[in-house]
């Protein structure tokens, strides 16, 4: 693994706690879906986040002040210089994907779908995204998708904007394809109105490159771990934790 020393070109506030930095990077993800691990100065672990964007060498993620670490990382200012390792983990398929298409996010599941949206569009699909929040307050991204020309659905879990309820009441009783990426609860539920599709899945990481086994999660191929293997993983090859 090689250590690069990124320089902040923004970082901005885009919802309550939720955060866009901006950093300059020379090189693109081989695929969305895939995350970088970057250092914050004080914390002994890194930190992950996904790529939302990559476009003429500026690499885009979204994170939310949940702790010390990413509180600190929101007072980073322009100019300042990050330690990051990446690109890391196995990424989305697109070549995979067939017949209608649905991007189906929840929260800081939705940046990583906006740099697959992007890369579906570009390839010529016609895409469905549906975007599930809290709260009206809390959307962010809706013109950014509308932007690529995918069909935005945003859905709230209190009904206060798009669609009242989770992300599965925007949704079709079967999809043909689906592309997902948020919390496990919404995954399993979307897995189930999904004929065929990939899913990201979150985990706590230690290393963020699979030597410390800390995130392996069993599947129908054997273990596997989230950070190397994962986090996408077909539809096909998912034991949920209920099932044995």
């Amino acid at each position: 693994m090689t250590d690069h020393i990124l320089e902040i070109i923004e970082n901005q506030k885009i919802a309550p706690d939720v955060f866009e930095m901006e950093l300059a990077c020379p090189e693109a993800p081989e695929a969305p879906g895939q995350f970088v691990d970057i250092a914050v100065p004080g914390f002994y672990l890194r930190r992950p986040f996904s790529v939302a964007d990559y476009e003429d060498g500026v690499l885009r993620i979204v994170y939310k002040t949940v702790g010390s670490g990413t509180k600190e990382m929101s007072a980073f200012h322009a100019g300042g210089r990050l330690n990051t390792i990446f690109y890391l983990g196995n990424g989305y398929d697109i070549s995979k994907a067939g017949g209608d298409i649905y991007v189906v996010g929840g929260g800081l599941g939705i940046p990583p779908l906006y740099y697959l949206t992007k890369k579906l569009r570009e390839a010529g699909r016609e895409v469905t995204a549906v975007l599930g929040f809290n709260t009206s307050s809390e959307i962010f991204y809706k013109d950014d998708f509308e932007a690529l020309g995918a069909r935005t659905v945003i859905t709230t879990a209190d009904g206060s904007a798009g669609t009242g309820g989770f992300v599965t009441a925007a949704m079709p009783e079967r999809c043909d394809y689906v592309f997902s990426c948020g919390p496990q609860a919404m995954l399993r539920a979307v897995y189930d109105r999904a004929a065929d599709g990939q899913f990201s899945f979150e985990a706590r990481m230690g290393c963020g490159f699979g030597v410390c086994m800390g995130c392996s999660v069993k599947t129908k191929n054997g273990p596997k771990r989230i950070c190397k293997d994962g986090p996408v993983f077909g539809r096909s090859e998912i034991i949920w934790p209920t099932q044995e």
